[in-house]
């Protein structure tokens, strides 16, 4: 066996085992109302058996009650309607077990579908920055809409359905052969066939099944892309080539769907006109065998048998109906259980973020907030120490890649004191944002070391780090609710009238109050009724309540016209007075005042200095300035 042949094998093995886990898994969702679902079962299993019943008294109608009438001068037909009514009663029970059964399953499905849409958020609240990344938004909602209802349906009909046929197939099998062995050697060679058929037009559906899910995520999130960025597509004159992509995916949408479909569609006919032929060659061989009297056959056992092939085939019929949901149920449940199966970042940190205060001059740590923080270290022997939050932030020979074989930061020493005012300068790509999306630990460096008040990062909780740090980024997101609920996101226990003085220091207040309902203003659309400069604002005030000894801003003002800027300028002094702040600005106007100003290209850092020092030099940020006032 050759190389490509193993790896093939290896391959149809793994998924093989896919297969079977994500079996596993569902059924696991659902044994978490097993009361319910042994409820459903014992439903099941009184209404297949009393289908059977029904089937099995026929017979027995024929043959004790009716063709002895028949020969009798006066007939007594008491004890027909007697039996007439106990198949009645029977009828009866099956279907109020059918209708519990069905309406159990409801229940049951409902439940899962929430489990398994809270499980998705939860574990999607844990992923990394990097899966965000690197999967568009409208693959992801696919998995939440459309995935997750082709469980519903698995769950809710697919599921009983099949229990039904697989309890309803082995009784008649056994009444089956009750009537007539010879029957049912002869019905099991048609069978046969029949499966084999419909096990091959079920492997090609499957194939495109799984494809026209893959189609489907794809072209939600192309309409999801389109959708946010329909002002570009304007600006730039571009419908009709964003129409030719659609109409790209969505053929192959259609091409993959069409071909599912179409073996799927073509199953049922086809099983039903050989369950006909069936039917037409068991009652041919059956009469031959009543009118030679082989084997006993009598005419009610004859019409019973014929029955029981009817109650045989039809959930055969049902299994293969609902071959097309079951496919795609599976098919939405391994995208699902992908990214359930997603690594969750990593926070081996035992370092947190403590409120605290002072007494006699030493640290102690208070459960109420009391606006001093330190950071609580607890060590191997058992004792614990605290150190005071005061912003003090160092990057020490610190390399990093998103691919180890490509390092887009490298050989980078920043030391930031408490209450400094770094500034990244450099083209776009020269690793400005990199940095401190670092110092948020939204990705983990490949070699060097970051210390937050000399302590190592990768000791601190993940949590209790971002918590100590405020970041104003570029592209501003808020969310659907009022002006005040966005505000206070940064600081959830935050009181109105603080927002509000938050507010005021961001400079949004003024432009607030001429809302509609000013602070009670519902927000939506990511903030669309505002201007860019007013979003940016808003995250500002954000920022500010939040409080926190460390400032990110990530081109904060990048959005904001002169004058706004200027407005702005005034606020976020304030903020960053005693705090340490990493800035990144495209106006170099905006950090002459900064203690430190850090020059990248490439990944590199090749100047460093304040303001008048790298003027002096006349290298790269004297290009940068100079080149920025001739403007």
């Amino acid at each position: 066996m050759n190389h490509r042949q193993m790896q093939n094998k290896n391959n149809m093995n793994k998924k093989e085992k896919v297969d079977k886990q994500t079996v596993k898994r569902l059924f696991a969702y659902l044994w978490e109302y097993k009361m319910r679902f042994i409820v459903v079962i014992i439903c099941i299993l009184i209404s297949s058996l009393t289908s059977i019943a029904s089937s099995l008294f026929l017979g027995t109608l024929i043959d004790k009650y009716i063709t002895p009438l028949l020969s009798m001068s006066n007939p007594d037909f008491s004890n027909l309607f007697k039996f007439i009514l106990m198949m009645a009663t029977i009828y009866l029970i099956g279907i109020l077990s059918s209708f519990l059964y069905t309406r159990t399953m409801v229940v049951i499905s409902q439940n899962v579908f929430k489990k398994v849409r809270d499980d998705m958020f939860v574990h999607m609240q844990k992923l990394p920055i990097k899966y965000f990344d690197t999967n568009s938004t409208g693959d992801i909602m696919s998995r939440y809409t459309n995935d997750t209802d082709t469980l519903r349906q698995l769950i809710s009909q697919s599921i009983p359905q099949a229990l039904a046929a697989i309890v309803t197939i082995i009784g008649v099998l056994i009444a089956m052969f009750s009537q007539s062995i010879i029957l049912t050697i002869v019905m099991f060679f048609i069978m046969f066939f029949m499966m084999s058929v419909a096990k091959t037009i079920g492997k090609k559906s499957g194939k495109y099944f799984g494809m026209q899910q893959e189609a489907l995520g794809d072209i939600n999130g192309y309409i999801e892309e389109m959708i946010n960025g329909q002002k570009v597509i304007k600006v730039f004159c571009h419908e009709e080539k964003t129409k030719n992509i659609f109409d790209t995916k969505n053929e192959e949408l259609r091409k993959n769907s069409t071909n599912a479909n179409k073996f799927a569609n073509l199953l049922m006919p086809i099983m039903y006109n050989l369950g006909i032929l069936q039917y037409v060659f068991l009652a041919i061989t059956g009469g031959i065998l009543v009118i030679t009297g082989f084997s006993g056959l009598t005419i009610g056992k004859l019409i019973a048998f014929l029955q029981l092939s009817k109650s045989f085939n039809m959930p055969i019929s049902q299994i293969s109906q609902q071959i097309n949901s079951i496919i795609m149920a599976f098919a939405g449940a391994k995208r699902i259980f992908n990214i359930l199966d997603e690594k969750q970042e990593e926070n081996k940190g035992y370092v947190t973020l403590v409120n605290v205060k002072y007494e006699n001059g030493k640290i102690k740590e208070v459960s109420q907030r009391t606006g001093d923080w330190a950071w609580k270290h607890p060590h191997k022997d058992g004792t614990v120490t605290y150190t005071k939050l005061e912003g003090k932030v160092s990057l020490e020979n610190v390399d990093f890649g998103y691919n180890p074989e490509k390092l887009v930061l490298k050989n980078i020493n920043i030391y930031a004191k408490p209450g400094q005012k770094i500034a990244f300068v450099g083209a776009t790509g020269a690793g400005k944002t990199t940095i401190t999306n670092l110092i948020n630990k939204f990705y983990d460096i490949n070699a060097g070391k970051i210390r937050y008040d000399n302590i190592n990062i990768d000791k601190i909780k993940k949590e209790d780090l971002r918590l100590s740090l405020g970041v104003v980024l570029q592209d501003t997101h808020l969310f659907t609710g009022t002006v005040m609920e966005n505000i206070k996101y940064g600081n959830l226990n935050a009181t109105d009238e603080e927002c509000i003085e938050a507010a005021k220091k961001a400079n949004a207040h003024l432009f607030i109050k001429l809302l509609p309902k000013g602070y009670n203003t519902v927000l939506e659309g990511n903030g669309s009724s505002l201007s860019q400069g007013q979003r940016q604002l808003l995250a500002i005030a954000r920022a500010i309540i939040a409080n926190p000894p460390v400032m990110i801003l990530d081109e904060a003002t990048s959005s904001i016209d002169t004058h706004t800027e200027a407005i702005v300028q005034e606020g976020m002094d304030k903020l960053m007075h005693g705090r340490t702040v990493f800035v990144i600005a495209h106006r170099l106007s905006t950090i002459q005042n900064s203690d430190l100003i850090v020059v990248l290209d490439k990944g590199e850092i090749i100047e460093k200095g304040n303001h008048n020092e790298l003027i002096e030099k006349k290298g790269r940020y004297y290009q940068l300035y100079t080149g920025a006032f001739e403007n």
